[in-house]
């Protein structure tokens, strides 16, 4: 009998599924809570009195956090069955309503403009909006730089049965998608998430045969993809174009509360990495009895790493390794597991991926991901725990300030991750060492090739769209050039479909959500290196850390807790060093 269940309990946040009365409760009194604060917004001037704005802030961040709830809910139930059409319709109205709500905010985007600047700094002086001026600042600034408020609110509107229905689309895709696998005389019809879990296989026949049969799937989904991508991206341009915004970056950036020179400075280092990172692949190839490697290689598992670890065994090992640095956050990884918030049956009808949503009205998170007895799944789920973490030591923030950006929402999972194999490291054998650390080195080729190729195919994808639509081959031909620049064409075959693939370009509330991933890794190398320094006391400063990844731009946090200038290089090349000394252990060993 299992110690840990692989199912997660969404019977606790709402009885019933997508036909829960309690959920369908909620949303209703979400869409009044809206019009109250709807109500509120139309009376008010800009001459605002410091207890005005702290009643108005007050009710926006109970609306988010009424809405937040359902929507992580609805998020998991779409994410569990492919196949739930009320949850779909369910995400769709949730959609409506997070349109009526940009509306209404939209309102608050012009009174905020509207306030002097001197009243303004004058407002958030009052004790009962200091600790919150950051994410006021910030939403003053952003509002600044918006069409005025009628066009806004068109926008959104608009963008209900426009862009958001195109992001949609993916998922009705993914939905229908089948893969049949011959496995052992017999043909199984997997999701395309559990074809996906086969590139991992130690069988290079079942490998290449899961990423060919994947490849097909896409390829018959690719106008469809197309039509979907080249929409959003049609739709983010020309909202840019009416907000005056030139670079396709301003928003990403924007968004992750980083500069322009923190990015650049970011990928110069990732770059000075490749050459390191193309011995490990030449060495990978030699040991698996290759010339070179293929796209469905580079998650072959090599040493005794490949064997099966069990889920109750991934559970344990995951809280040794964390009670070692902290038990603090070992007891809340337990209450995780034992109170059943992880999704992680191997099953059919599940999307493909991993992710850890929160629910902030109950102030839980819920995990999910696909467990198929590897250590990348090991690792993948210490990484979630991480996220999961995070939330936690956030949860009775205000609601602004739990608010944290994309690149830093990877710090607690990243950070988890690397404790946790590293731990798996320390204990193996001779042999499983070379597993591990080759496990290891594979999120590095993640981080800095897979994604990198993520970020040139939209860089240039976006460059060539302001042109016209873009076909399917051409989006072939877009993504197969950035895999080879991103991975210095040390490889024999490409991904060409990764774009129709990727859950993540087809985002309308995230753009870019690319370079987020490598920002995260270094940054969180860099915090785990002084973890390491440090020791265990270094807990405490890594929890304060956490505490204000939502209060300020990532250049402040970084100097304030690190004492370092991510606009400049050596920070970042301290943390592609780690990669590099991985890599010259694992050349070393083999």
């Amino acid at each position: 009998m299992s110690k840990y269940s692989q199912n997660w309990d969404l019977e606790s946040v709402y009885p019933g599924g997508s036909s829960s009365e309690e959920l369908l409760e909620q949303v209703r009194k979400v869409k009044v809570g809206i019009e109250t604060l709807h109500a509120y917004i139309k009376a008010l001037s800009p001459d605002l009195k410091a207890e005005q704005l702290i009643t108005l802030v007050n009710k926006i961040q109970a609306v988010m956090a009424n809405l937040g709830q359902p929507s992580a809910f609805v998020g998991c139930l779409t994410a569990q069955d492919v196949q739930d059409q009320q949850a779909r319709l369910l995400e769709g109205n949730l959609s409506q309503i997070k349109a009526r709500l940009s509306v209404v905010l939209t309102e608050v985007d012009q009174l905020l403009v509207a306030v002097s600047p001197e009243r303004w700094v004058r407002l958030l002086e009052d004790p009962h909006l200091r600790d919150l001026s950051f994410p006021l600042r910030e939403w003053r600034l952003t509002a600044q730089t918006k069409m005025p408020a009628p066009k806004e609110a068109l926008a959104a509107d608009l963008a209900v049965d426009g862009y958001h229905a195109w992001s949609r689309l993916y998922n009705t895709v993914v939905g229908r998608m089948k893969v049949k696998i011959e496995r052992r005389g017999k043909i199984r019809e997997l999701s395309v998430g559990q074809a996906a879990n086969l590139l991992s296989e130690p069988d290079r026949n079942l490998r290449r045969l899961a990423f060919h049969k994947l490849e097909q799937a896409w390829a018959q989904e690719g106008e469809l993809c197309a039509s979907a991508l080249n929409h959003i991206a049609g739709f983010r341009l020309n909202l840019y174009r009416n907000r005056g915004w030139d670079d396709v970056l301003s928003e990403p950036l924007r968004l992750n509360r980083m500069q322009r020179e923190t990015l650049d400075a970011m990928w110069s280092a990732v770059e000075g990495s490749l050459d390191h990172l193309k011995k490990y692949l030449k060495r990978k190839a030699q040991l698996l009895g290759l010339e070179k490697l293929s796209w469905y290689d580079l998650e072959a598992p090599l040493g005794e790493a490949a064997k099966g670890i069990s889920y109750d065994q991934a559970a344990d090992f995951i809280l040794e390794q964390l009670g070692r640095f902290s038990p603090e956050i070992a007891n809340f990884t337990k209450n995780a597991l034992e109170k059943n918030w992880i999704e992680a049956e191997d099953r059919a009808g599940k999307r493909p991926g991993a992710f850890c949503t929160s629910f902030p009205l109950s102030k839980e998170s819920r995990v999910f991901m696909t467990y198929a007895g590897t250590i990348q799944s090991l690792g993948t789920l210490a990484h979630e725990l991480g996220h999961a973490y995070h939330g936690y030591v956030l949860k009775d923030a205000p609601f602004l300030l739990r608010r944290y950006a994309m690149n830093v929402a990877e710090t607690a999972s990243t950070f988890s991750e690397l404790l946790v194999v590293d731990g798996a490291l320390q204990e193996a054998s001779p042999q499983e060492k070379v597993g591990i650390l080759e496990d290891k080195i594979q999120r590095d080729v993640a981080f800095f090739m897979n994604i990198k190729a993520r970020f040139l195919f939209e860089t240039r994808f976006y460059r060539a769209r302001r042109e016209g639509l873009i076909g399917v081959e051409q989006l072939n031909d877009l993504m197969l050039r950035a895999q080879e620049d991103a991975y210095g064409r040390a490889l024999a075959e490409y991904h060409p479909h990764f774009w129709a693939s990727k859950l993540h370009f087809y985002l309308s509330s995230v753009p870019f959500y690319n370079f987020p991933y490598t920002f995260g890794y270094l940054f969180s190398s860099g915090v785990y290196a002084r973890a390491k320094a440090e020791g265990p006391g270094f807990a405490s400063s890594y929890r304060r850390l956490l505490a204000d990844t939502a209060k300020m731009n990532v250049e402040d946090l970084a100097r304030k807790h690190l004492g370092a200038d991510l606009t400049q290089p050596e920070f970042w090349e301290a943390a592609v060093q780690l990669s590099r000394d991985d890599v010259d252990q694992f050349l070393a060993i083999t």
